[in-house]
């Protein structure tokens, strides 16, 4: 197997096309452009395969709504504005249970923002985004392979559960170069859902819409998709730790943001500084029972978000007050050094007495 030096963006690209995506819609943005442009040279070497540039992002969202009612594996990106345009389609895709991909290479906001790198899209991908009651699965990659190899996960996600999956990426990983291995070829064939609108012969016909009059037919569906999400918690809640078994205090952090601790804990621990990491995978469904069994040996966490602090809600909800719980943030873009976060680690460190008795 092969590595090829490719930049984030067009990895994603390649992935999606060997995981079968036969549909992609998207307009154009900074910092996420090499993906349109890719999946524009490179998405016809699979025949059948649709590529279109939409008039706008709202305009993508809904060609990929169609193409995923046809039955066919459909994905669109953007960044963190032009994500904001497609959530009402995302909500449309949540409640007639169609699978889609959705990428964002996230900017640094509010607004129209920066293009710099940022996480402050946490709870727009997490909490929904739209309207209603509904959840989106999150994928939060932390390298170029991992772009690839979420990539085609989301796919088997999304059609596992028939439900949008988002990638929640950054600039910075969109735009870096590192080798990766793509692990898997373009299929030749691939399964047509069940409820795919390909013509009703031989079948009933069929409407896939949203909207009902009636307000218990409503109330069935969300129930309906409450348990389906109560399995994927149960199922997909995905994490990575590290250095976490004799640890004394405990990084949370997710995405580039994780890249950037792991290089301060490798500096911390060469100093006898007894510091782990816990990385969220899945930011949604979030991986609270991990956390909930590593308060039992750590007391003291640090979450760093390059943002203001969103996914230390979800910390403290799952630790509550049994944990001693720290936050150290830079928004709009500013992206943090492995230095600069050393220097967070070992206040807290010295600050709260970790290293008595060492």
């Amino acid at each position: 197997m092969t590595r090829e030096l490719m930049t984030g963006n067009a990895a994603i690209g390649e992935a999606a096309i060997r995981a079968g995506c036969q549909f992609y819609s998207g307009y154009p943005i900074t910092p996420q452009n090499e993906l349109t442009e890719y999946m524009a040279k490179n998405l016809s070497r699979r025949k059948g395969c649709t590529f279109i540039q939409a008039e706008s992002e709202i305009s993508a969202i809904n060609m990929v709504y169609g193409a995923s009612v046809a039955g066919v594996r459909a994905m669109t990106s953007s960044s963190s504005p032009g994500i904001s345009l497609k959530q009402e389609g995302i909500s449309y895709l949540a409640a007639c249970e169609l699978p889609a991909v959705i990428v964002n290479m996230s900017r640094g906001g509010p607004g129209l923002g920066s293009i710099s790198a940022s996480q402050s899209d946490y709870f727009q991908s997490t909490r929904g985004g739209g309207h209603g009651d509904y959840r989106t699965i999150v994928l939060a990659p932390s390298s170029v392979q991992e772009m690839a190899d979420y990539t085609h996960r989301a796919f088997e996600l999304s059609d596992k559960y028939l439900i949008p999956v988002i990638i929640l990426g950054d600039g910075m990983l969109g735009q870096m170069m590192e080798p990766v291995e793509f692990k898997h070829e373009i299929p030749k064939i691939l399964p047509v859902r069940s409820r795919a609108m390909r013509g009703a012969k031989g079948r009933p016909s069929m409407v896939i819409k949203t909207f009902t009059s009636n307000p218990s037919e409503l109330e069935e569906l969300n129930w309906s998709l409450f348990r389906r999400y109560q399995l994927i918690k149960k199922e997909e809640t995905t994490f990575e730790t590290f250095m976490v078994d004799d640890a004394r205090l405990i990084v949370v952090a997710f995405g580039i943001a994780a890249r950037i601790a792991r290089g301060a804990i490798k500096s911390a621990r060469a100093s006898g500084l007894k510091v782990g990491m816990m990385r969220p995978v899945t930011l949604w469904p979030f991986p609270s029972e991990k956390l909930q069994e590593l308060v039992n040996q750590v007391k003291n966490f640090l979450v760093f978000e390059m943002n203001m602090g969103q996914m230390i809600e979800d910390v403290q909800l799952a630790l509550g007050d049994k944990a001693d719980i720290s936050f150290y943030g830079r928004p709009g873009g500013v992206i943090s050094t492995p230095s600069e976060i050393l220097r967070v680690i070992s206040r807290l460190y010295y600050q709260n007495g970790l290293d008595a008795g060492k």
